[in-house]
């Protein structure tokens, strides 16, 4: 920021004081007020124009970077990297590992067991004093050969393919970032530690341990998820579980003597039904069955069946809420002699909103606002990782990756026009997060 000198002011405060010696006292004193109240407003008013002007160097290392980082991410999302695709998340952690060598990084590895893939830990470290960590995630929801069959395009200012705002997008954005902070020579951060994970799309269950522990020895977390369609940012998320239901019946033949059997597929199918009314639309908790099972020919009465269920809530008070709803309504049966068996299998925790969440809100508004540009704030019913962060204690602000839309989706896309405002909004709070208290 450029510092404007105090000395013209306070000349011409001097100035206008020494001509008001011509006049009486009373008048005198009400001419050196105004004089001097004309300086504050003035230096007031300076001082805001100097808030809302963008960083003009992380400005135009930006706009030069767009076409760099759109090359990146079309490299990685013509990558399969589907969550248990070993051969896909290596490359596209050899990809990301090589630009972070070349900017200096300290490269960490780890298993992500049991899960496929290997997580890192790129540690870059600076002059300051603050610890920040970003975090992005290298898999998809995508199955092998949807790169082959969809490559990445640009059609009408969104580029598509698969995972290419969730989350390439993200890893795009981070190591662009980054990038920018050296072109500028801005070194006056703690460390800066950029996690990569192999395998959020399935829950993280191999990278928790990871993210909770590096996340303990930082200050404050950033999460490079896919920006909101509405250019937002997240900061609220429900948290996640699988609800498991599991039923032991008694095999019989289906036109013969069905009578004999215990019909386990019923058993599940009433067990869903029933179980679907532990969601609280209230509360903002949903429990929705997505899987259901049930083994054996069409003419044998089925002995096992099961159902899996996605449940998502705002607190834990509500996971545990749902988990002994679950097990209660569960011993209402509708075939007798069956055996049913319930648990709520934890997933990633809820990220509630904080006074510490809206202070970082605070800081990137101002940030965006600086280009002319106005965020959104969001909550989702998403999990991610960054919930793994607030679990732990440290502050964390979601959605900073590239803007777009279609998650999910053979449709997914990503804005083009947001990389540059994007790479601005996240380099630009790095450095403010450094240079804070």
């Amino acid at each position: 920021m450029t510092t404007h000198p105090r000395h013209p002011a306070s000349a011409s405060s001097a100035s206008s004081a020494s001509s008001a010696m011509k006049f009486p006292a009373p008048a005198r004193r009400r001419m050196l007020a105004i004089a001097q109240g004309t300086a504050l407003a003035c230096a007031l008013f300076a001082g805001s124009a100097i808030a809302q002007k963008a960083h003009q160097g992380v400005l135009d290392a930006a706009t030069q970077s767009k076409d760099g980082a759109l090359k990146m991410l079309e490299t990685m999302v013509n990558i399969d990297s589907g969550s248990a695709d070993t051969a896909g998340l290596a490359k596209v952690r050899e990809l990301a590992v090589e630009e972070l060598r070349k900017l200096g990084a300290r490269i960490e590895t780890f298993p992500a067991d049991p899960h496929p893939g290997t997580n890192v830990v790129a540690t870059l470290t600076g002059q300051g004093k603050k610890k920040i960590l970003i975090l992005a995630h290298m898999d998809t929801v995508f199955k092998e050969g949807t790169a082959a069959a969809k490559p990445f395009y640009i059609k009408d200012g969104r580029a598509y393919g698969p995972g290419v705002m969730d989350d390439k997008g993200g890893v795009v954005a981070g190591l662009y970032a980054l990038k920018i902070l050296q072109q500028i020579g801005f070194k006056d951060y703690g460390q800066i530690t950029f996690l990569l994970d192999t395998n959020e799309e399935t829950g993280s269950v191999g990278t928790s341990a990871l993210i909770e522990r590096v996340a303990k020895q930082h200050d404050v977390a950033l999460n490079l998820e896919p920006g909101r369609p509405a250019d937002g940012l997240v900061v609220e998320r429900k948290g996640s579980a699988t609800a498991l239901v599991e039923v032991k019946g008694l095999a019989a033949h289906a036109g013969v003597a069905p009578e004999a059997g215990r019909n386990a597929a019923m058993e599940v199918a009433h067990q869903v039904l029933q179980l679907s009314k532990t969601a609280d639309a209230a509360k903002k908790t949903t429990v929705n069955f997505t899987v259901l099972t049930a083994n054996g020919p069409t003419n044998v009465i089925p002995a096992t069946a099961s159902a899996k269920g996605d449940v998502r809530a705002a607190t834990p008070e509500e996971l545990d809420r749902v988990e002994k709803d679950l097990v209660r309504i569960s011993q209402n049966k509708l075939i007798p002699e069956t055996e049913v068996r319930v648990r709520l299998i934890r997933g990633l925790p809820p990220m509630p909103r904080s006074p510490a969440s809206d202070k970082l809100v605070n800081m990137a508004e101002g940030i965006y606002a600086e280009i002319g540009k106005k965020l959104t704030i969001e909550s989702s019913g998403g999990a991610a990782d960054a919930s793994l962060v607030a679990g732990v204690g440290v502050p964390v602000l979601d959605g900073f990756g590239i803007v777009g839309g279609g998650i999910h989706t053979p449709e997914e896309y990503a804005e083009v026009e947001s990389v540059v405002p994007r790479l601005y909004l996240l380099s630009r709070m790095l450095m403010d997060l450094s240079t804070g208290n």
